[in-house]
């Protein structure tokens, strides 16, 4: 007979892990706040052991920093990290879009397609729902690039990014900026196959994404 509980399942880790995950990255839970298990226990509804493995995960993730004979708490931020995450967003998704363009199929072409149209259908009030399928529209124009590797970092340093722009506050004011206008651009220089453009199209729209982020940061930090 399995004597295994629930909580002791590898299900039980990884729904530890999506929730935290979230909650971080959503700045749900703050820059440099303690996690503690026996409180994630009852907020998470699980045992300690999923939760230290969720926080290992996390921490590999660098979205959570592990305490010498500490525990664990919520990675910092700051400015230079910042600008790292979007010199290192600009130079990967430009190789990994690159790749794509170069070997991408009929299909990568159709499920790039679904995933812009379904982005462009979101209200923008709808925070969490835009913001799922904001990714899955980045994410489909590397998905083809046959560097799980290169994904993978894509995808950490997205998530990392992600969590700036919530501390920043999802401010829709994007002055003249037309963001509507800037996905559809990159898509169809994607689309024709015309790589050179597309990556400077996708550098151009992380650049003033990036400007607009660290002038609402900094107008934050003032404040405080």
């Amino acid at each position: 007979m399995n004597t295994a509980t629930k909580t002791d399942s590898p299900s039980a880790t990884q729904r530890a892990y999506n929730r935290l995950r979230e909650m971080i990255v959503t700045a749900k839970i703050a820059p440099g706040q303690r996690l503690k298990v026996e409180s994630l226990k009852d907020l998470l509804d699980t045992g300690a052991s999923p939760i230290r493995e969720a926080l290992s995960h996390l921490s590999s993730d660098q979205l959570v920093e592990r305490l010498d004979q500490r525990g664990f708490r919520v990675a910092a931020v700051s400015d230079a990290q910042f600008h790292e995450i979007l010199t290192l967003r600009c130079a990967l998704e430009t190789m990994a879009l690159s790749a794509s363009i170069a070997t991408g199929s009929q299909e990568w072409e159709d499920a790039l397609v679904i995933a812009h149209h379904r982005m462009s259908r979101v209200p923008r009030g709808d925070v969490e729902t835009f913001e799922a399928h904001h990714k899955a529209f980045h994410t489909a124009l590397l998905n083809d690039c046959g560097m799980p590797i290169l994904l993978r970092l894509c995808d950490q340093l997205y998530d990392l990014n992600i969590r700036y722009r919530y501390l920043a506050g999802q401010a829709n004011a994007y002055g003249s900026r037309d963001v509507t206008q800037e996905h559809r651009d990159i898509m169809e220089a994607a689309l024709d196959r015309d790589a050179s453009l597309a990556a400077e199209r996708l550098v151009d729209h992380y650049t003033k994404t990036g400007e607009f982020l660290a002038g609402q940061l900094n107008r934050l930090a003032a404040a405080v």
